[in-house]
């Protein structure tokens, strides 16, 4: 199916629409040999709350974003390379059903289908396109991902010390390690983790001595000194942006039943056989 639409008119209408709907805030799609598979909508669950967002599947890369008026306008555009990608199937629990993991070696999160047969196609073809792409590449599947965040309602008290009941007042924070929902006391520290982010990230006391002794591991293997880390930041604010999910917090989630995705009167399927 990749060799039959890479290069055509068809598939460069497909990627110009999607490009088109994510505007001037998303990135250039289209490179030779990349082809559109198909798309749709799943539930995401953010810290908050699950939300509905937009996802398209390429051979390549999983695109997906906030959804401003369905088939029309997305925003918050999120490009994930599938040679990174792991897939877990999960357990379906009371509020959602059909749910599995999205794990990459910089951010994991559970995302749920409208029914068991889709779940089943999207991980078919997810799963289909990052073999077809780790044999291209020689690459071995990615082993080390990072920690799916634990929704903000899943507890209404510290995780680590489970003495601090949240509030308006107390805010939740996440550890970027484990992911566990901890207090400002408890994730005062904060740690370089690279493969993360270039900057030193919030972590919780019990990951940030895990870390530490890690790192002193290597740096003894190594037969180095270890390098110094930052510690506790002195008036480290509670509400630190770097906690804050602005794409998974957006105000516009308008869907009008009557608007058309395609102007080209391009057909268009969940997945394009």
């Amino acid at each position: 199916m990749v060799d039959h639409l890479a290069n055509t008119e068809i598939n460069s209408q497909r990627i110009a629409a999607v490009e088109n709907c994510f505007g001037a805030s998303g990135q250039p799609l289209a490179v030779p040999g990349r082809v559109l598979l198909g798309e749709g909508i799943l539930t995401k669950e953010c810290r908050k709350k699950p939300k509905p967002r937009i996802f398209f599947l390429f051979n390549d890369i999983l695109v997906y974003g906030s959804i401003v008026i369905n088939k029309r306008k997305y925003n918050s555009q999120h490009i994930i390379p599938l040679e990174d990608v792991t897939l877990e199937t999960l357990p379906d629990t009371l509020q959602m059903k059909n749910r599995w993991m999205i794990k990459t070696s910089k951010k994991s999160f559970v995302v749920s289908a409208a029914s068991l047969t889709e779940r089943k196609e999207w991980i078919s073809h997810l799963e289909e396109c990052i073999r077809h792409l780790l044999m291209k590449t020689g690459r071995q599947p990615s082993t080390e991902h990072a920690a799916p965040w634990i929704p903000d309602k899943a507890t209404d008290i510290c995780m680590r010390c489970t003495q601090t009941k949240f509030s308006t007042l107390t805010r939740r924070h996440h550890c970027r390690k484990c992911g566990f929902v901890v207090c400002a006391d408890c994730s005062r520290q904060r740690f370089l983790m690279p493969r993360l982010s270039p900057k030193p990230l919030r972590v919780c006391n019990l990951c940030y001595r895990q870390l530490l002794a890690e790192k002193k591991k290597e740096a003894e293997a190594d037969g180095r000194q270890p390098e110094p880390i930052r510690s506790a930041i002195p008036g480290y604010e509670p509400s630190s942006g770097d906690d804050s999910d602005k794409s998974d917090d957006d105000k516009a989630d308008q869907w009008p039943a009557d608007t058309e995705f395609y102007t080209s009167e391009v057909s268009w399927s969940s997945f394009h056989s």
